[in-house]
């Protein structure tokens, strides 16, 4: 059994990753077994809590959780396996009191210790999709804006995020930590024009038959910059005094009218 590991990082194309292999999982299920989110909840929530956490308690959860993932995969089936979740390196920086992905390489190690113990003949691979620092500061800006009660200015946030934006050094950690795995990375600069976008770089380390790529859909650019008007009316809202249960709610109506009018 093969598995690769695709956790992240958050705002590198790894929701566009995510809805393609969403949509071509048939097409891809005779070749590849696929785990996403919604398939290893259990999981992804205790590496976040450990994240935020990191306490004895809740890193017990993360290996019992990551044992069980690995043990309900069938150990007769020779197709490789395909995880992707962001979440499985914690937090995104800047929640929780957090600056970076600190989490992720212990997190890393976590899993390949995981499988290790359950599937013992078992190899593990790592892709981190990766992105430059002011680009990537400024999407995860924009992602507090919808999904937090952020209200700092871009560029408060941006002088304060920066200095922790060097993603290729958490890669390296991660290199680091889980060594003699191999760990890949693709930038999304690089990545984002190919005839599948950023899910090629997933496909790439993968023995995926060329005749079974071509049929693949393409999938939709998820999660696209919301333009400056929206986000300046969603800063309004997270500074008001509004309850946030009304906050939440406009902000959800504000970027649903955002992306009707893009369509």
């Amino acid at each position: 059994m093969h598995v690769l590991v695709h956790a992240g990082f958050h705002k590198t194309g790894t929701s566009s990753i995510q809805q393609g292999l969403a949509a071509n999982r048939a097409a891809l299920s005779p070749a590849l077994r696929i785990l996403l989110k919604e398939d290893m909840e259990p999981l992804t929530e205790a590496a976040r809590a450990w994240s935020r956490r990191p306490e004895e308690l809740e890193w017990a959860l993360v290996l019992h959780e990551a044992r069980g993932t690995f043990s309900a995969l069938d150990p007769d089936d020779t197709r490789p396996v395909l995880i992707s979740s962001e979440d499985l390196c914690g937090h995104m920086p800047f929640r929780h009191g957090l600056t970076d992905y600190a989490a992720a390489a212990p997190l890393m190690a976590g899993l390949r210790e995981a499988l290790a113990a359950t599937r013992p003949d078992a190899t593990i691979a790592f892709l981190f999709t990766t992105r430059a620092a002011a680009p990537w500061v400024k999407s995860c800006y924009a992602q507090h804006l919808r999904a937090t009660r952020m209200t700092e200015t871009a560029e408060d946030y941006a002088a304060r995020a920066l200095p922790h934006a060097d993603l290729g050094a958490m890669v390296d950690r991660v290199a680091a930590a889980v060594a003699p795995a191999p760990v890949h990375r693709a930038a999304l600069e690089d990545i984002a024009a190919g005839p599948l976008g950023p899910l090629d770089a997933l496909l790439d380390l993968l023995p995926l038959d060329p005749a079974r790529r071509a049929t693949l859909t393409p999938p939709a650019r998820a999660n696209r910059a919301l333009p400056a008007e929206v986000q300046d009316r969603l800063l309004a809202l997270n500074r008001s005094d509004r309850p946030w249960s009304e906050v939440r709610d406009e902000k959800k109506r504000l970027v649903r009218r955002a992306r009707r009018l893009e369509a």
